[in-house]
């Protein structure tokens, strides 16, 4: 006989008599999924520009995104807001990013609403609607949508993915990770990955074999019970990290350089009906160089950065094939809808010359082809943080203009594909209709019958933004839903409607005509201008790539969506405008407790994020450790932030003290004891006296005298001419370990101390360690 069942919230159907004879049982009926209902996986590219996967015209070969493409549908006319969090903000509520509070990514949140950074809960995400429905729910990769202050394990965890409706969660927090060094949280904790590179270990194949894991751990004991998955890789991201092998099968692929490719790109575009038969390439950009312009140096340089970059998307491309193949193997592929979308157009991080290490980028320090040549061998190694050069930027995202973070095409335009065997009649087909990220999850929620919801976790639901766009899945020409868009990330500004688009470029249409780098303020007297004579109008249901500017002959237009825009910043929460870039990153931010003049670390704790760890730069301070050092002596971390892009590590080693400040791998400025530690308890101490004002726009952080000490005696000074102005690498601070990446190559992370430390001190108070009989030698040699 049948369990009789009943819903929650509903009158008890069964009898409860005085005894169990006299009874009859009923039972709370369990979350179930629709019988049926597809399971939803949402694979999110970073930084993957519209003419970069081989199905929108790449010679990179992506097989397996091919084949997704040829079973399902090209979107050629699909938006981003340009940015990483932002648009994965969009993608995973279906409301704007200002709506969101994610103007910007979680480290350049500033008090404003729409800028904060926290994703509020009556926006609720997909996996939190789909929970309340049957399903599984899953993280994977990278997250980014947690207020950077609130990544470390003080929590508070309610904006980790476990808070926000996922069951499951494996990969990183922050925006990017180092490839073969990553930061990884499973679940609430932070954990080490499974191998060593020299073991082979890389992030892809990593986040797959546990993407595999979950849905089988499910599938193998509830068979019928759908998944949603929101699979997010971390590349094309830098850095560009990938074994040898993969970027060596590209080898002389790219000698024609950026321009070429770009002609070839639209030219299989046109072919495969991605690009209308009429479009031109849009103008060769003022801020790189052309091809042909190059030096020999420079064209070699360039060539082995994108030979990498192609290694890394192919080898990305063929881990998610083996996700794929597993849908194929357990029978579920067929009743998956699958998403691939980017977050935003190729990323321009790696500047004019390209990077071996993006850190540069952030704390606004150049780098030269020189630098870059010596370093060629190893780029896509685990010694770099490599970034191609803008060129690639440019052509990856052909035929737009410009590239991620700035709101033409190029920044905005991403490929997309929608796959679902069961439920898409249509195979290989494309589809023109216009659309935006912030319509996935309608459109999703449509296709599962599913109405959103009222109410989760007792919080009230905000509207859903975006526009479901299923009715196009299987009709090529039905009318677009989604007539007007606006668009704004850091400064710069957008907005289309129905086939037009406005745009007012910041701090121009290139850094070169304008004289400004990105990152310029917009104050009230230029914006007042810049809407006077800044804005620009291209019909691109004409002008597919926004070559021409017809603001002159349609002025009445564009004063209309000018006036448009500025009323959908009203609607969600764009003002006020904020271009500042970078240096956003250095504004001060709520913390979970006050900043205060002393910070103790203890060992064996996780790695703390930077921006919840002690902040030393630009300021004095000094670092005590209080450490037992056995017979025999001992070796090892005592403190370390940062790793191989940009960090410090205080440690020991051969017996002395050292300190090391790796400024951008640019200068290592290393002091060493001139004595050995002796046995026993210890305070083992390091100061940092300021000697000048840093020049962060410059890419320099405080001057400053490093010196060494033990149990209060001065054992080592050095000049520290310059330091890292703005930010470490991506790696938290560690005590009694070095996580990640090793800030120099003399040790081999973990590096874990082989004494005893009772604590780490980091004090900012200003106060100096002194060492009075130093200090009187210093004054009686200088009589």
């Amino acid at each position: 006989m049948p369990l009789k069942e009943y819903k929650s919230g509903t009158t008890f159907p069964g009898v409860v008599g005085r005894t169990f004879d006299q009874s009859e049982p009923a039972w709370p009926e369990p979350l179930r999924a629709k019988e049926g209902a597809p399971n939803v996986l949402f694979i999110v590219l970073d930084d993957t520009g519209f003419g970069q996967l081989g199905c929108y015209g790449s010679p990179i070969q992506t097989p397996n995104f091919d084949s997704l493409a040829a079973g399902g549908l090209r979107y050629n006319n699909m938006h981003t807001t340009a940015l990483c969090s932002p648009s994965r903000s969009c993608i995973i509520t279906g409301r704007n990013h200002h709506s969101n509070n994610m103007a910007c990514i979680t480290e350049g949140s500033t008090g404003y609403p729409g800028y904060s950074g926290n994703v509020p809960f009556e926006n609720g995400f997909l996996s939190e609607i789909l929970q309340q429905h049957g399903y599984n729910t899953y993280a994977i990769g990278k997250w980014h949508l947690t207020p950077a202050e609130q990544t470390s394990a003080a929590g508070p965890y309610e904006r980790w993915p476990l808070g926000r409706g996922f069951e499951r969660f494996y990969g990183f927090l922050g925006g990017d990770t180092h490839q073969y060094y990553p930061e990884l949280v499973y679940d609430n904790h932070s954990v080490a990955p499974p191998k060593t590179p020299e073991e082979g270990y890389t992030l892809n194949e990593d986040i797959v074999d546990r993407a595999i894991q979950f849905i089988a751990d499910s599938k193998q004991i509830a068979p019928s019970k759908p998944f949603f998955m929101y699979f997010c890789p971390g590349a094309m991201h830098a850095p560009h990290h990938v074994p040898k092998e993969w970027a060596d099968k590209y080898k002389g692929k790219f000698d024609e350089g950026w321009d070429v490719y770009r002609e070839k790109t639209l030219a299989r575009q046109k072919e495969l009906g991605i690009s209308p038969k009429e479009t031109e390439l849009s103008r060769h950009d003022p801020d790189v160089k052309p091809w042909d312009q190059c030096s020999p140096e420079e064209k070699k340089v360039y060539a082995r950065m994108m030979e990498v970059f192609a290694g890394f998307l192919e080898h990305t491309d063929y881990h998610i094939g083996r996700l794929l193949q597993f849908l194929k193997d357990i029978g579920e592929f067929e009743n998956t809808l699958i998403m691939v979308i980017s977050d935003n157009g190729a990323s321009s991080e790696g500047g004019p010359t390209g990077s071996t290490n993006e850190m540069r980028f952030f704390n606004n320090v150049s780098e030269s082809v020189e630098e870059n040549l010596a370093a060629l061998d190893k780029l896509g190694g685990p010694e770099t943080f490599n970034h191609y050069a803008w060129g690639w930027t440019f052509a990856g995202n052909t035929p737009f203009r410009r590239w991620k973070r700035e709101t033409y095409r190029g920044g905005i335009s991403d490929p997309f594909i929608v796959h679902w065997p069961k439920g898409i009649k249509d195979r290989g087909e494309i589809r023109t209709q216009y659309a935006h990220i912030i319509d996935m999850v309608p459109t999703v929620l449509d296709c599962l019958g599913i109405e959103p919801p009222m109410v989760i976790k007792g919080v009230t639901q905000s509207p859903i933004e975006g526009v479901s766009f299923a009715h196009t899945l299987d009709n090529a020409s039905a009318p677009t839903r989604h007539h007007t868009q606006y668009f704004e990330m850091m400064g710069h500004r957008s907005l289309y409607h129905e086939g037009w688009r406005a745009v007012c470029p910041w701090p121009g249409p290139s850094f070169t005509e304008s004289g400004k780098f990105f990152g310029a303020p917009i104050t009230a007297d230029v914006l007042t201008e810049l809407d006077a004579k800044g804005w620009e109008l291209y019909h691109v249901e004409k002008d597919w790539a926004e070559n021409y500017n017809v603001a002159a002959d349609n002025r009445p237009r564009l004063i209309a969506m000018i006036s448009a825009w500025y009323a959908e910043a009203g609607k969600y929460n764009v003002l006020p405008i904020d271009s500042r870039g970078v240096m956003r990153f250095a504004d001060e931010r709520p913390q979970i407790t006050a900043d205060r003049p002393s910070y103790v670390y203890y060992p064996g704790t996780q790695p703390i994020p930077a921006n919840a760890a002690v902040r030393v730069l630009n300021r004095p301070h000094s670092i005590i450790a209080d450490v037992e050092i056995p017979a025999g002596g001992a070796e090892g971390v005592l403190i370390s932030q940062g790793d191989i892009e940009a960090g410090y590590i205080f440690y020991v080693k051969g017996g002395k003290l050292h300190w090391v400040h790796n400024y951008v791998t640019k200068a290592f400025y290393h002091v060493e004891s001139g004595e050995n530690i002796p046995e026993g308890r210890h305070q083992l101490g390091f100061e940092f006296e300021v000697t000048g004002k840093p020049d962060p726009a410059n890419g320099k952080g405080a001057p400053g005298i490093a010196q060494l000490y033990i149990d209060k005696k001065l054992v080592g000074k050095i000049d520290v001419p310059v330091t890292t102005p703005l930010s470490w690498g991506i790696t938290g601070l560690s005590c009694g370990a070095a996580h990640g990446a090793p800030v120099v190559p003399e040790y081999q992370p973990p590096f874990e101390f082989t004494g005893k430390i009772y604590s780490v001190t980091v004090d900012v108070s200003g106060q100096l360690i002194e060492d009075k009989e130093a200090e009187a030698r210093m004054v009686m040699a200088r009589q």
